[in-house]
């Protein structure tokens, strides 16, 4: 996955893609074009995780 081929996450192979090229980012210099990718893949994997592994709200009863 590149700059130019990002799109919205909509598969689990989509997601695997997505971390991988965010593992290969991590180390991207501030404001280069590598680090406002890490930020927009960061972006639509946050998405991504929040519709697939949506966390409830805990129940307390105390």
């Amino acid at each position: 996955m590149t700059l130019s081929t990002q799109k919205t996450i909509e598969t689990e192979a989509d997601y695997e893609n997505a971390l991988a090229r965010i593992t290969n980012l991590m180390d991207a210099a501030p404001d280069t074009p590598e680090s406002g990718e890490l930020d927009r893949l960061a972006t639509l994997v946050e998405a991504y995780e929040d519709q697939r592994y949506p966390i409830g709200l805990l129940n307390s009863t105390t």
